[in-house]
């Protein structure tokens, strides 16, 4: 089974109204737990890497391989596509020599007509390669150090210009945030996200920082055309609960207690239980 990219697998979704996951990964045990619920439940799924994470794992074509390994090793056969998340320009040409899928381009801190004649350029590279291409128009919001950015939402004209470059997906600041939302965060902006759709027809939407947004909030958005969720902060939170139970409970004084892997194993674990119940909530359990 070779990797994906997202062309095929969005179209089904945004057709079938349902939405296809991106579980962002951080390493071997972690990709491997979210290949194997995928497989389990018969999901699609993108895996996601930040450029941070990918420079702590070693590298854009350790990854690559890393991935493929798993995927013959582990018997998968569900689509899975490769996806550069928030990528640089550069980041997506070092990706595209890699072996990557997908990638990301997020222009959103340029101009918007250079954000818009930079991806022009991404798009013809990726499609020589059968790559898919996710573009962002309008900051995605984000909490650092307790305080909280909530970006901005996207122009749906810049929109509308942007679907015209022959992008796979589009990431839209609708009132989302990466990170943990805040009590009194105002939730997605309906009305930006319908004008949105109206500017951009049958184009997947992708809606970045779905962790914590309440399921009915994620099942509307699937509604009104959202094809792709993002999911990181759940799982990363998910892992660290398990972790700190592993010494709280005193396993890591137990025999072989100290091996690295049993701890690994047990964030691992506990994070599985998000993996289902996302996959489950946005309607993608059985379309692999």
């Amino acid at each position: 089974m070779k990797l994906s990219n997202c062309k095929h697998m969005l179209a089904q979704a945004v057709e079938g109204r349902y939405a296809v996951p991106q579980f962002n990964i951080n390493g071997l045990e972690w990709c491997k737990g979210v290949l194997e619920v995928c497989q389990e439940l018969r999901s699609p799924v993108i895996l996601g890497t930040a450029m941070a994470a990918v420079k702590s794992m070693g590298g854009y074509r350790t990854v690559v391989n890393l991935v493929n390994g798993l995927m013959d090793d582990l018997g998968i056969t569900v689509p899975v596509a490769l996806h550069l998340d928030h990528g640089s320009y550069d980041a997506c040409l070092t990706c595209l020599d890699a072996g990557y899928s997908s990638v990301m381009f997020d222009g959103s801190k340029y101009p918007f007509a250079e954000n818009l004649a930079k991806t022009c350029e991404l798009v013809a590279l990726c499609n020589a390669k059968d790559v898919s291409v996710e573009a962002e128009v309008g900051t995605i919001g984000s909490t650092s150090s307790g305080s909280v950015n909530v970006g901005e939402c996207a122009d749906p004209l810049e929109c509308g210009e942007m679907a015209k470059t022959g992008i796979t997906m589009l990431a839209a600041g609708i009132g989302n945030i990466h990170g943990v939302y805040p009590d009194n965060w105002a939730g997605l902006n309906w009305e930006v996200l319908a004008a949105i759709k109206a500017q951009i027809g049958t184009l997947p939407l992708t809606l970045h920082g779905g962790s914590g947004i309440p399921g009915e909030m994620l099942s509307r958005a699937i509604a009104q055309g959202v094809g792709k969720i993002n999911i990181n902060t759940e799982c990363q939170i998910a892992f660290m609960a398990g972790a700190r139970e592993y010494f709280r409970t005193g396993r890591d004084k137990a025999e072989k207690g100290y091996f690295v892997r049993n701890l690994v194993e047990t964030g691992v674990n506990a994070m599985k239980p998000v993996l289902r119940e996302k996959i489950q909530l946005f309607c993608c359990e059985g379309k692999g």
